[in-house]
């Protein structure tokens, strides 16, 4: 598991002055990033051997409203790995409250034909060690 910081920024939120639904994507996207940096995940390389991920499903389930000023934390955990696809769950809090819970399904995709490529070895064999057991 990893922790993702920000901070909710005028242009995340809404007319209330909440952060705005789809933003939460936006987020969970950021720290799914920086959770794979970990293990050599780095999009032009893997632009470069025509891989791309792609997210195939999600549910999210919105808890209570974060709002301008407010410092998120996100927690990213793998909870699935497969030759080609893996999954996360993510949860978004704010004082140690949750207000954002997402599980987000994930695959690894040729980028010229948009079939199911396998994860290269060195991301799989990198990943196995975040996943959750």
């Amino acid at each position: 598991m990893q922790d993702y910081l920000l901070r909710v920024y005028y242009e995340d939120t809404d007319a209330q002055g909440v952060v705005y639904y789809a933003n939460y994507l936006k987020f969970f996207e950021r720290a799914r990033t920086e959770f794979l940096r970990e293990v050599g995940y780095e999009q032009m390389k893997l632009m470069q051997e025509k891989i791309i991920f792609v997210v195939r499903g999600l549910e999210l389930n919105l808890l209570k409203p974060a709002r301008l000023d407010d410092k998120l934390i996100i927690k990213t955990s793998l909870i699935k790995l497969g030759k080609v696809s893996f999954d996360f769950e993510q949860v978004a809090s704010v004082n140690d409250h949750k207000i954002a819970k997402a599980n987000i399904k994930c695959g690894c995709l040729h980028s010229e034909t948009f079939s199911p490529s396998p994860l290269p070895e060195y991301l799989h064999t990198g990943m196995k060690k975040l996943l959750l057991t």
